[in-house]
C-alpha cells in the first residue's frame, strides 16, 4: 500500500488526508504545531463564500492599493521595505489582471461545489462547527462601488452562482440589525459560515479513526530525494529527538511555507504571506447576543467580513503584505472594533480576542493542485483568502491526481 507524507494540518491539508484515506492510501500528516489547524485555519473571517470568488488581479484593486499607501489602518497594507519574494510576487499579480475574468468564473465554479464536498464530510462523520446556513450579503455605501460590484457580479452568475441585487430596505430584513445605511447589497443565499477550527479539528479526528497518523510537533528540516522511497528529516519535541520517516508520495499543504518544500522538491512556487486579523467578540450577554447579526456579512468599503459562530462574533479583514510576520498589532485590530461598536452597538466589546494568519497567496490567486515534477510530488496549497471555501473541492482533486500518479491503493 503507498504511504503518503501530508506535511501541513490545515484544512488543505486534513480534507486532503480524509479524501486520499477513503480511498486506502496509508497517509501520515506532518505538522510543526502540536494540534491541527493552529495557524491559518484557526480563527480566518468564517465565511463559506462563493460570493467572495472575484480575485483580486484588477487595476481597481491596484489603484485602492496606491491610495491606501501610507494610512496605517487601510485595509490594505504594503510594508515599503524592499523584498524580491514581495515585489517579483506583485509584478506576477499584476501580469494576471489579463486572466482576471477567466480565473473569477473558474473560483466560483470551484467554489460552488466545494459545498456539496464540505457538507457531505461533515454529515458522515458527524462534526459540529457552528454551521449556519443563511448566505452572504455584501453592502455598498455609495453608487460607485455598487455598480463595479454589479459588473463583478455578472461573472459570478456565469460561474452559476445565484446572487442578486438588494435594495437598503430589503438588506435590512434580511438580517434586521443591520441599522447603518447603505446604498444597496448583493444578496447571497446559498453561502454559509463556520468555524474552520472546529471543522478541521473533528474531521482530523475523523480521519484518525480511519486510520490517518498525525505526526505533531514534527518540524520537516530536509527531504531527501535520493531514489525513492523519500525520506523526511523530522526533528521532534522541540528539538530533542530527530527521526526519519520514509513516504513513496509527498503532498505538500503547508501555507504559506510551502514554497520553501516546493524549491527543496524542485518545483517554484510563488507563494507569498498575506496577513490578516481576526478579532471574536464573546457574546457574553442577552442582549449581545440579539444584537449581533446571523446573517454573514461583508463590508466593501472596510473589507471587513463578519460570522456568527455560536456564542462569538467574528469580525475580520485586511491585507498585510509584510513576510512571515505574525505580531498583532494594535492599529489593526483597532478598526475591527470600531467597525463593529459603529454597526452594532448593542454588542458590548469587554470581551474581544484578536488573532492573525498569513494567508498563502499565488500571483493568479488560484490554488496550485497536482503533480510536481518528480514522481509522487503534489501539491494542494495556494488557496490565498479562500482556503476555507475551496479546500473541500481542491482535496478531491487532489485525490484523483495521486490515484493517477501513483496508482490504487
Amino acid at each position: 500500500m503507498p504511504r503518503i507524507a501530508i506535511i501541513g494540518a490545515g484544512i488543505t491539508g486534513v480534507t486532503s488526508a480524509y479524501a486520499l484515506s477513503k480511498l486506502g492510501y496509508h497517509v501520515t500528516v506532518y505538522d510543526r504545531q502540536r494540534y491541527p489547524a493552529m495557524e491559518t485555519s484557526y480563527a480566518n473571517g468564517g465565511q463559506l463564500s462563493a460570493s467572495n470568488a472575484e480575485v483580486w488581479n484588477s487595476t481597481a484593486t491596484i489603484m485602492k492599493g496606491l491610495r491606501w499607501l501610507g494610512r496605517h489602518n487601510a485595509p490594505l497594507l504594503l510594508n515599503p521595505r524592499f523584498s524580491w519574494h514581495k515585489y517579483s510576487w506583485l509584478a506576477q499579480f499584476i501580469g494576471q489582471i489579463r486572466n482576471y475574468r477567466r480565473n473569477t468564473i473558474e473560483t466560483t465554479r470551484l467554489a460552488i461545489a466545494a459545498r456539496q464536498h464540505l457538507y457531505a464530510m461533515a454529515e458522515e462523520e458527524g462534526i459540529d462547527f457552528d454551521l449556519e446556513r443563511r448566505g452572504i450579503l455584501h453592502i455598498y455605501h455609495d453608487a460607485a462601488s455598487f455598480e463595479t460590484a454589479r459588473r463583478a457580479n455578472a461573472l459570478l452568475q456565469e460561474g452559476g452562482l445565484e446572487r442578486y441585487a438588494v435594495s437598503p430596505e430589503e438588506a435590512r430584513s434580511i438580517e434586521p440589525t443591520l441599522q447603518t445605511a447603505c446604498h444597496g447589497g448583493f444578496y447571497t443565499p446559498s453561502d454559509a459560515t463556520g468555524d474552520i477550527h472546529k471543522f478541521t479539528s473533528g474531521l482530523a479526528r475523523a480521519c484518525e479513526r480511519r486510520g490517518v497518523r498525525f505526526a505533531q510537533d514534527a518540524d520537516i528540516r530536509n527531504i531527501s530525494l535520493d531514489g525513492a522511497p523519500y525520506v523526511l528529516d523530522v526533528v521532534r519535541e522541540g528539538g530533542t529527538r530527530r527521526e526519519q520517516h520514509e513516504a513513496d508520495a509527498i503532498v505538500v499543504c503547508a501555507g504559506a511555507v510551502s514554497r520553501q518544500f516546493a524549491r527543496q522538491l524542485g518545483d517554484t512556487l510563488n507563494i507569498y504571506p498575506v496577513k490578516g486579523y481576526s478579532i471574536s467578540v464573546h457574546l457574553d450577554d442577552a442582549a449581545s447576543q440579539a444584537a449581533a447579526p446571523r446573517v454573514s456579512l461583508l463590508d466593501e468599503a472596510a473589507k471587513i467580513v463578519t460570522s456568527r459562530l455560536g456564542d462569538r462574533f467574528r469580525v475580520a479583514g485586511t491585507a498585510e503584505f509584510n513576510g512571515f510576520n505574525m505580531d498583532i498589532r494594535a492599529e489593526r485590530v483597532q478598526p475591527l472594533v470600531d467597525w463593529t461598536r459603529k454597526h452594532f452597538p448593542g454588542i458590548r466589546t469587554s470581551r474581544v480576542v484578536p488573532w492573525c494568519g498569513l494567508r498563502p497567496m499565488t500571483p493568479s490567486m488560484m490554488p496550485r493542485v497536482g503533480p510536481g515534477r518528480r514522481p509522487g510530488v503534489f501539491y494542494n496549497t495556494g488557496h490565498g483568502h479562500l482556503g476555507w471555501t475551496l479546500s473541500a473541492a481542491t482535496a478531491q482533486m487532489l485525490a484523483a491526481s495521486v490515484r493517477e500518479g501513483v496508482g490504487e491503493a
